[in-house]
């Protein structure tokens, strides 16, 4: 028992200190070997080396390419001006009249394009600003409107996005980006259109009270010089071809080809547990190239965007890394048998505990990605078995997961949700009601659709 309680107290606070803003880099290790203190009479070092480093080190190794290729991309995205120049197309063809639309609309396009969410948020922010000013609706709701563009629907649900938290559960259940695509749609649907409604009719509400705007003396926008942006449609491109050649890859060419040297030496793996990584790897490449050449006179210095790019890929991949070597050194605990037992039998439905299981872990992490590293980490592995003997299909389980860590990870402590704020130069009190209302509570509702779907077999 004592155990237990060392686990519960050492998630505790790891969520309170992560929310004081204490890195988890420092956080993940000694919490972990908290833990590990409480169990008595487990080794701390080799707990630390062992289990912790090598968990780490593993995910690294899977998942590095992905994190670098992604931040590389949208930094590519970033400094040619196509982020900026998709934003500003859309606000200009649909108008201050419907600028909550124009703000979503833009940060989804770049999001299920694959650009980072927090350049994302960088770019359209100036954009939103002066589309809300314009129409007169009030500032504390674009974070809102930005996070539900970028958040929800692009980052989990629909199918083919090449968001980080798409590509965690394709070794664990040999899927692809493109995983369960009917359940992906019909929750994208309902986070979408819950979404908007909630924002536009906050929006009318407001306006409807005369609140307007709001007076933000200490705002400055930088005005958007159109003739220095490229095309909406040659800002597209690299993003379609991330989405095409990911779903050629991934749908038709690598399903078909004889990979038997794999399960051999010194690979010791399947075409299966790689197929979706290797798919999104090679599109992202091919993306970069292409939007290097096509805006190598746009970009001022390539060598500095490249290297800007890679390196910021290195702390929100140790971040995550560090969490899951968290997870893994809980799992290893013998008193993590009564909470993963506890977990299981939530529900007899490894699709019911997944998202449960997924949903809790992202929400005391603060972490999409690193609540469903260290959930399916600790418990994949049973889940799948647990579907495989049941007859579940495993995309459910992919897109279940994926949906599931998109609810809770956007409690007020996570860091994407104070970033967004800070951009913005809104504060928790203004716009987390907002942030919560299309980011947490809408993502779960549309997670209970999908796992009723699910249940019928409808992936």
């Amino acid at each position: 028992m004592l155990g237990v309680i060392g686990i519960i107290l050492s998630l505790a606070l790891l969520m309170y200190l992560a929310y004081r803003g204490i890195t988890v880099l420092v956080l993940a290790p000694l919490l972990a070997l908290l833990a590990a203190l409480f169990t008595g009479g487990t080794p701390l070092m080799a707990t630390y080396t062992e289990v912790f480093m090598k968990n780490l080190a593993n995910y690294v190794k899977l998942y590095f390419p992905v994190f670098m290729l992604g931040a590389l991309f949208g930094k590519v995205m970033e400094d040619s001006g196509s982020a900026k120049a998709i934003a500003h197309y859309i606000a200009s063809k649909l108008g201050k009249e419907k600028a909550i639309m124009a703000v979503v609309l833009s940060c989804a396009i770049l999001t299920y394009g694959g650009v980072s969410l927090f350049v994302v948020a960088f770019a359209v922010y100036p954009v939103a600003a002066h589309l809300f000013k314009e129409a007169g609706i009030p500032k504390r709701l674009i974070p809102g409107a930005i996070a539900l563009g970028s958040f929800t629907f692009t980052m989990t649900a629909l199918p083919g996005t090449p968001q980080i938290q798409n590509a965690i559960p394709m070794p664990f259940f040999g899927t692809n980006a493109y995983a369960a695509p009917i359940l992906g749609i019909v929750a994208a649907i309902i986070m979408a259109g819950l979404g908007i409604w909630w924002l536009q009719t906050r929006a009318k509400k407001a306006m409807a009270e005369g609140e307007g705007y709001g007076y933000h003396p200490n705002e400055s926008f930088t005005e958007i010089d159109e003739s220095k942006l490229p095309s909406f449609w040659v800002a597209l491109v690299p993003i379609i071809l991330v989405l095409v050649i990911n779903f050629i890859l991934s749908k038709y060419y690598f399903p078909r080809i004889n990979a038997d040297y794999l399960a051999q030496e010194p690979y010791k793996t399947s075409l299966k547990s790689v197929a979706g990584i290797w798919s999104l790897i090679i599109a992202l490449v091919i993306a970069i190239i292409t939007a290097f050449v096509i805006h190598r006179n746009r970009i001022d210095n390539i060598l500095k965007t490249l290297n800007n790019g890679i390196f910021g890929s290195f702390l929100p991949i140790l971040n995550t890394a560090s969490e899951v070597g968290y997870g893994n050194v809980i799992a290893s605990l013998a008193s993590f048998v009564i909470i993963k037992n506890a977990i299981l039998g939530i529900s007899s439905n490894p699709l019911i505990s997944e998202a449960i299981s997924v949903n809790i872990l992202a929400g005391i992490t603060g972490s999409a990605s690193g609540g469903m590293s260290i959930a399916l980490g600790a418990l994949g592995k049973q889940y799948m078995e647990m579907a495989t003997q049941m007859g579940i299909n495993p995309e459910a389980l992919h897109r279940i997961a994926t949906i599931a860590c998109g609810g809770l990870d956007s409690l007020p402590h996570n860091g994407a949700v104070v970033t967004l704020l800070g951009i913005c130069g809104m504060t928790h009190k203004e716009s987390y009601k907002d942030i919560g209302m299309v980011s947490v509570v809408i993502p779960l509702i549309a997670l209970v659709v999908a796992l009723i779907l699910a249940s019928f077999g409808i992936v």
